[in-house]
């Protein structure tokens, strides 16, 4: 029996699949990345919201140096003791073969805290 060239075969049939298994895994990955930066964003945004003037403008300069500028949607809102600040941004998948599979998702975070007073000298 002559079994020369199994293993090539075999290699053939199964290299597809195991490139679209780690495509899939990076692209996981990247969307998990992007999940951790919004979060980042939204706590750096109800920070500077809670201790300035102009909470919406302070959030939005603040997540705009986590994300980059124009990428994400930020909503805040302001009660009498609190802030909160929403980021939502929308991610294409980009890799090969996945990204037809998964297309595009949105992805959102939000952070709330305390209002302090503005410190003044």
């Amino acid at each position: 029996m002559n079994d020369r060239g199994q293993a090539t075969v075999e290699f053939a049939l199964v290299l597809p699949l195991v490139a679209v298994l780690a495509l899939g895994l990076l692209q996981v990955t990247v969307v998990v990345r992007d999940q951790l930066t919004l979060g980042l964003a939204a706590r750096e945004g109800a920070r500077a919201a809670a201790v300035a003037h102009d909470a919406p403008a302070a959030a939005r300069a603040a997540v705009d140096r986590v994300v980059p500028s124009g990428t994400a949607d930020v909503h805040t809102a302001v009660t009498h003791s609190a802030v909160t600040v929403e980021v939502r941004s929308t991610v294409s998948i980009a890799l090969p073969l996945v990204g037809m599979l998964i297309g595009r998702r949105e992805l959102a975070a939000s952070a709330t805290m305390a209002l302090e007073p503005p410190d003044h000298p």
